[in-house]
C-alpha cells in the first residue's frame, strides 16, 4: 500500500516540520554538568539508549544555535537525568533561556561534575565520545561510564504534540 501523494505535504519549512514531529511522542532528559562551579543544563526531547552496547553508547541532538551546549561540552562529565512526571516544571525551568535555571532543584553532583537530578527514573554519567554535525543541530554521541536506575519512582515524561504528557497504566489483555 503506497501513501497517495495528495496525503503528503511539500512544506518543509521550520513551523511545519516542528508540527510534524510534534506527532512523535518521546521521552525527555535532561543533560547537566558542574561547569566552574555552577550547574548548567539543557534538555533533550531527542535523547536516545541502546546506540551501543558495547560500548556503551547514547546520543542526543541539539541545535547550534544554543547558548548552554558550548558550557555543557567543556565537562569532564555530563550527567544525564532520564525525566518523570513530576519533572514537568523543572523540564521547563531549565529549559528556560533565562533566569536561574537551578533555582529550587534538588540535584546531585558527582567528582568529575557531573550533575543528576533528584527522583529520575535513570541516571547515566557520561562523557563526549563523538559530535557530528547534522544540519542545524549536532548529534552528539555520549559514552556512559556508570548508570542507577531507579525502579519505581515516576511514570515517564512523555513530550508529545509539543506539551507534556505521561503514559497510562497499561492494558492488559
Amino acid at each position: 500500500m503506497t501513501a497517495p501523494e495528495s496525503d503528503l505535504s511539500t512544506d518543509l519549512s521550520a513551523g511545519a516540520l516542528r508540527q510534524a514531529f510534534a506527532r512523535h511522542p518521546s521521552g525527555l532528559a535532561a543533560l547537566c554538568a558542574v561547569v566552574d562551579g555552577e550547574p548548567q543544563g539543557i534538555v533533550a526531547s531527542s535523547f536516545t539508549v541502546g546506540v551501543s552496547l558495547d560500548p556503551p553508547l547514547v546520543l542526543f541532538a541539539v541545535q547550534k544555535s544554543s547558548r548552554t551546549w558550548p558550557r555543557i561540552r567543556a565537562a569532564q562529565r555530563i550527567g544525564v537525568s532520564v525525566l518523570g512526571a513530576t519533572h514537568r516544571d523543572v523540564c521547563r525551568q531549565i529549559a528556560a533561556r533565562d533566569g536561574d535555571r537551578f533555582a529550587g532543584v534538588r540535584f546531585e553532583s558527582s567528582d568529575a561534575g557531573a550533575l543528576f537530578l533528584h527522583e529520575a527514573a535513570l541516571w547515566l554519567d557520561c562523557s563526549i565520545d563523538q559530535e557530528v554535525d547534522a544540519g542545524d543541530h549536532a548529534v552528539v554521541i555520549l559514552r556512559v561510564h556508570r548508570h542507577a536506575a531507579h525502579e519505581g519512582l515516576h511514570q515517564p515524561l512523555v513530550f508529545h504534540d509539543s506539551d507534556f504528557a505521561t503514559l497510562g497504566a497499561p492494558a492488559y489483555a
